[in-house]
């Protein structure tokens, strides 16, 4: 029978659950080490941000932490004593040899069974995540400093416990993971600081992402300058709030290799390794340089570039140390542990080796040593906590451990600060400012045409005052004329009468000529003068008739103008008139009919109340034809939707699935009243929801029921619900085959292209892009129109469908990537024409949009042959646009990788001109 084990993330609770009193300081002395040592490190001095130093030696700090007995110990080892006594108040643990001797060793920290996860912490992690060195400066990952905090010792004895525990259910219970982070989170400014984490596994020799299991064989990358060690290919997940970090555990945590053992009924059986990485902007002064005439009144502010500080902190769950004949291993499981052993040996060697100052650390034995290598004699501050059990049968196993322990405390680190200059920051900042002068230097220009504008129609107005006073004057002016003019015409006329009565007719002297008769010189000068005047008169007179004639003229003009745009107001105003009446209808109309459909309602209630009365009294003269159970199904299905929604929801829908039968509820799908289909392919679809359901479902036929819905059923709510409990089913990969089996597309396809509704499409394209991410299925799934249908349900524009669509590309996309047989063929979608579609929303506003796409267009262009028609269709130029913008790492070095690794694309940016390497 195998034993329970208290310190398991996720078991027994209430194992540490006593605060200690007090934090106790560790004692500055080793148990065989030579000469004594301070437990932070012997650290000469803090060194000064910003600045070369070759470093602070700092000594790896041990604590010990002692697991109280277990279920198992309680009954097996009642009648023996443990064979570990601690000291905490003097920092030393005794290991009994026999009942009359015992070994003695000391550590930084000795942690009793009854010390709780905070002060466990406090003491072992907190130095590492954040500490004030003697109140001048702090060497922690929140100040650029590497850290690690691992955990080591024989299986079941806590160490996933004290590093893993998340604290759901108590939150006292919570481990060093979740609590550096918390930590880590309220020190940082969300503005300029930044934090993202890693979550992977050594399993078997092979590095596994936790975050992403497809990616399961990372490699190990080490700088060769300051030889820092990276995991490149590992998802790296950028953390804003504890929530989400929570949630990132609890995925990796699913998919970690886990066995039944007889030490442990859940044993991990792989190291876990998780790396958080912060980056913290540290400001740095103004400089100021005078301008180029010398000027020192205009002064030109230059910036500094910030300093940035990145800090990493590793925590590590080591598998436990066992021995095979203790554990019962074997099969896989013996292949397993052999595989840890092995790891833990050669991290032992390492060890041995530092401790001792040899020339040559076997770093290379093991990708745990290389993963290790800064941690222990490297730059980072480490902090290692042994956890062992009281039982006297595992003492050879405890022994190893304290020895272990002991080792490490003898390895000395050189801690380094990691700094350098952000000239990104800076450059945004610039870009920032340059911005804003154009933005300014656009405003002053509108200001100044606005100005220009303001003055010439000033000018305007000015320049028509003076032309309508000119008018004015002008016509004054004529006046004036003509009252001169009709006054020396009547002065002229009396002039000429009195000449007229003084020659009277008769008494003129006349002189004879050769010629005929001639008036005097004095009458003759009168006459033409007076014809002259007459003439001039005239002139002007028919000059002012023609120039009233013409303003005449432009007031009729005005006034038929005038009479024009009054008739045109006036039919608007009856048109709007008219509007306003058949609007007030139209409301009135809206009311009447809302008020018919109430009523209608509440008649239609009344009506299904009875037809439930009836039919339960015919059921019950008739129960001999009714099968057992299905009338209060019936009931039960028709009401799922009046009961509690969310978790009381499944809670209902797990009762019904017990009570009643899953082939009962299959039956209800073929049912003649479609009020019952309806609400009975919801109950199916609810259930497809869980995992745990879905097995269960396919085996009882609920899959062949779903695709027949789709097949003979008209009812668009029929169809989404459906259409989502097949979209939940073809996440399995067995589910995926059926479906396809089972003419699965073409169904959907059909579906589709009749929906309307944009939830309908949501849920299809969901479906076929689930099935678009199995390789086995790609050749079938085109051929059967999956591509096409995708392609045809982007009418629809609703950013949801237009997600899914375009997840279902990537996915298709990448099998297509890493199908050797299709290396030399073009990609299907391509052919398809999906490529413009992809280049137009390479650039989606919609970050789901976005990403998956960019996605695709990364694994489109990994097939040289593809590179041609990507080129004409304009993808290049979105290819670099990702490489460069694109704010997800990984996304962004797969582009870069790709255009440098590809012939054709190097040699159309060669052509083209555009430098990239």
């Amino acid at each position: 029978m195998a034993s329970t084990v208290a310190y398991r993330n996720g078991s027994q609770k209430g194992a540490l659950n006593s605060n200690s009193k007090s934090a106790l300081k560790s004692k500055p002395s080793l148990a065989a080490s030579g000469p004594r040592r301070n437990s932070t490190g012997t650290f000469s001095g803090a060194p000064s941000p910003g600045k070369d130093n070759s470093g602070i030696s700092g000594r790896v700090r041990v604590a010990v932490r002692l697991r109280p007995r277990n279920a198992e110990e309680l009954v097996a080892d009642a009648d023996f004593a443990d064979c570990v006594e601690l000291q905490p108040e003097l920092k030393r643990l005794k290991l009994r040899r026999n009942n009359w001797d015992s070994d003695t060793y000391e550590f930084d920290e000795v942690l009793t069974e009854f010390a709780s996860q905070k002060r466990v912490y406090e003491v072992v992690a907190k130095p590492v995540v954040e500490v004030v060195w003697q109140k001048m400066a702090t060497m922690s990952v929140l100040d650029g400093y590497n850290g690690t905090v691992m955990a080591y010792g024989q299986t079941g004895t806590g160490k996933t416990y004290t590093l893993g525990r998340l604290g759901e259910e108590d939150t006292a219970d919570r481990g060093i993971m979740v609590r550096a982070m918390e930590d880590i989170l309220a020190e940082i400014s969300p503005e300029t600081d930044s934090v993202s984490v890693s979550y992977s596994q050594l399993y078997m020799e092979t590095i596994q992402d936790l975050l992403d299991p497809a990616n399961d064989n990372i490699s190990i990358m080490e700088d060769p300058k300051t030889g820092d060690v990276s995991l490149p290919g590992a998802t790296h997940v950028e953390v804003r709030n504890q929530h989400s970090f929570v949630d990132l555990l609890r995925l990796g945590e699913a998919h970690r290799f886990a066995a039944n053992t007889k030490l442990n009924t859940e044993s991990s059986r792989s190291h876990a390794i998780l790396m958080v990485h912060v980056r913290r902007s540290v400001k740095g002064k103004d400089s100021v340089l005078p301008s180029e005439n010398g000027n020192t009144s205009n002064m030109l502010k230059t910036l500094k570039p910030p300093i940035v500080r990145k800090g990493k902190l590793v925590v590590v769950d080591l598998a436990g140390s066992e021995r095979i004949d203790k554990s019962g291993s074997e099969g896989h499981t013996l292949e397993e542990a052999k595989s840890i052993n092995l790891s833990l040996s050669a991290l032992g060697k390492c060890i041995n080796a530092l401790a001792e100052n040899s020339a040559h650390v076997p770093v290379r034995d093991s990708k745990l040593t290389r993963l290790l290598r800064d941690s222990f004699g490297g730059t980072a501050r480490t902090s290692l906590v042994v956890t062992i059990g009281p039982s006297s049968r595992h003492r050879g196993e405890t022994a190893s451990t304290i020895m272990f322990g002991q080792r490490a405390m003898k390895v000395e680190n050189m801690l380094k600060i990691k700094e350098e200059f952000d000239y990104k920051s800076l450059s945004r900042k610039l870009d920032i400012q340059l911005d804003k002068l154009i933005v300014e230097n656009e405003r002053q220009q509108k200001a100044f045409q606005d100005e220009i504008e303001r003055i010439t129609i000033q000018a305007q107005k000015h320049i028509s005052e003076s032309e309508r006073n000119y008018a004015d004057a002008l016509e004054n002016e004529k006046l004036k004329y003509q009252e001169d003019y009709m006054e020396s015409l009547k002065k002229l006329e009396e002039q000429w009468a009195k000449e007229q009565q003084k020659h009277g007719a008769g008494k003129t002297r006349i002189e004879l000529k050769d010629d005929g008769l001639v008036k005097t010189p004095r009458e003759e000068s009168l006459a033409v003068s007076s014809v002259e005047e007459v003439a001039e008169v005239k002139r002007l007179l028919q000059e002012e008739t023609r120039l009233r004639k013409s303003a005449e003229e432009e007031v009729s003009n005005l006034r038929n103008q005038l009479m024009r745009w009054k008739r045109s107001e006036a039919a608007g105003n009856s048109e709007i008139s008219k509007l306003r009446k058949l609007l007030e209808d139209e409301a009135h109309q809206k009311q009447k009919l809302e008020e018919e459909i109430a009523e209608l309602h509440n008649q239609l209630l009344q009506i299904n109340f009875e037809a439930d009365e009836t039919r339960r009294r015919l059921d019950g003269g008739v129960a001999g034809n009714v099968p057992s159970g299905l009338d209060s199904l019936i009931s039960q299905v028709r009401h799922s939707q009046l009961r509690d929604s969310g978790d009381g929801e499944k809670a209902s829908m797990a009762k019904l699935f017990e009570q009643v039968g899953l082939h009962k509820i299959l039956t209800l799908l073929e049912a003649d009243d479609a009020d019952v289909r309806i609400h009975a392919v919801k109950v199916v679809a609810n259930l497809a929801a869980e995992e745990a359901n879905q097995e269960k479902i396919v085996e009882a036929g609920g899959l062949t029921s779903l695709l027949m819905l789709l097949k003979t059923t008209e009812d668009e709510t029929v169809h989404r619900v459906a259409a989502g409990a097949i979209a939940n089913l073809a996440m399995n990969e067995s589910n995926q085959e059926l479906i396809m089996a089972q003419e699965g597309i073409r169904l959907l396809s059909m579906t589709a292209a009749n929906a309307e509704d944009p939830q309908t499409l949501r849920m299809v394209a969901g479906a076929i892009a689930n099935l678009c991410g199995n390789d086995k299925l790609q050749t079938k799934l085109r051929a059967e129109g999956g591509i096409k249908a995708l392609l045809g349900m982007v009418r629809c524009r609703h950013p949801d469908v237009l997600a899914q669509v375009a997840r279902g590309i990537a996915n298709f996309a990448k099998c297509e990537s890493r199908t050797p047989s299709q290396g030399n063929k073009r990609s299907l979608l391509i052919e398809d024409g999906a490529l413009p579609w992809i280049v137009q929303n390479a650039n989606s506003e919609a970050s789901p949009i976005r990403r998956h796409i960019e996605l695709a267009l990364c694994h489109l262009a990994q097939r040289e042959i593809n590179a041609k028609d990507m080129i004409s269709g304009g993808a290049l130029w979105e290819l670099v646009r990702i490489s460069r913008d694109c704010s997800r790492d990984d996304i962004r070095s797969l582009a870069h990788r790709t255009l440098t690794s590809t012939p054709t694309f190097q040699a159309e940016l060669k052509r083209l001109r555009i430098g990239y390497g």
